[in-house]
């Protein structure tokens, strides 16, 4: 592979990625990211120390130890075009020589795994519930400019979603890290989750714009694939990208939610942050 420019990857005056602001020593084999800038400090408080912070636009990043564990803890904000940036960055930072500019040989794969909160698509899936993501399944456009590969059955089941909801564009749909979730998930609700791009018509909200997909709500809580027993268990923003990049990039990914509304019910948990904290708190303690 050629030596990779200077405006493909921009590198600042210090030698550290553009957009995060981080220097190789700075990513651990751990990393656990999350949307919420401030969520970083809920996972990073209850490190045994702090070692490092950094600010950079929405990109925070705190690396410190838990038990023993070397891990580092970064925000995206919200949406899969920041998901791309941080994840393409955080793999050059450990996969490319950032002084001669080329790919190493031997290439490190990282444990990423995302921590948020989501809405669920299923009437028996309660609020405070956390829930593990086996599948993404991806409304937002990013993978079109890539070359994703996906399985015959991951094929399969983003024609057979086209098709049931009557979209006009067909989404990607990719498997996490098996790996994470069974170290993870084992008593977490295991889901299928959609990740949209916005948060009002494209998870189904109308507020004064008429959505151009009035059912999808009813089309996503009730799409049932027999052939392979796959429902739709949530929706939030990000968990598609994570997969899609993670198989690119070969790192191990997986997407953990705790669970503040039902959709179905229109029940919403307004005092949300211990059933987010135990998940922090579960995650840490298995990674």
């Amino acid at each position: 592979m050629p030596r990779i420019s200077e405006t493909d990857l921009i590198l600042n005056k210090d030698g550290s990625v553009y957009h995060l602001n981080l220097l190789p020593k700075h990513v651990s084999e751990i990393v656990i990211m999350v949307g919420d800038p401030g969520r970083v400090y809920r996972v990073s408080r209850f490190f045994d120390d702090v070692a490092f912070e950094m600010n950079k636009r929405e990109f925070i990043t705190h690396v410190g130890q838990f038990n023993g564990k070397r891990i580092t803890v970064m925000s995206t904000g919200i949406g899969t075009d920041n998901v791309e940036i941080a994840l393409t960055e955080l793999d050059a930072l450990v996969n490319i020589d950032l002084k001669t500019r080329e790919p190493k040989t031997k290439k490190k794969k990282l444990k990423i795994i995302r921590i948020g909160t989501s809405g669920a698509l299923q009437e028996d899936i309660p609020v405070g519930a956390h829930l593990i993501s086996e599948y993404g399944v991806g409304l937002d456009n990013l993978m079109n400019f890539y070359n994703l590969p996906m399985t015959n059955f991951e094929k399969r089941i983003s024609k057979d979603i086209k098709r049931q909801a009557s979209l006009a564009f067909t989404p990607y749909v990719v498997r996490g890290s098996e790996l994470l979730l069974n170290r993870i998930g084992h008593d977490m609700i295991i889901g299928n989750t959609i990740t949209a791009p916005g948060f009002y018509a494209p998870q189904g909200r109308k507020i004064r714009v008429a959505a151009r997909y009035p059912n999808l709500l009813d089309d996503f809580t009730y799409y049932h694939n027999k052939a392979g027993n796959f429902w739709l268990t949530n929706f939030e923003m990000e968990t598609a990208a994570y997969y899609a990049l993670g198989r690119l990039l070969d790192h191990e990914v997986v997407s953990v939610n705790a669970i503040i509304a039902n959709r179905v019910k229109k029940k919403f948990m307004k005092n949300h942050d211990k059933a987010i904290d135990d998940l922090i708190q579960k995650v840490l303690e298995r990674v």
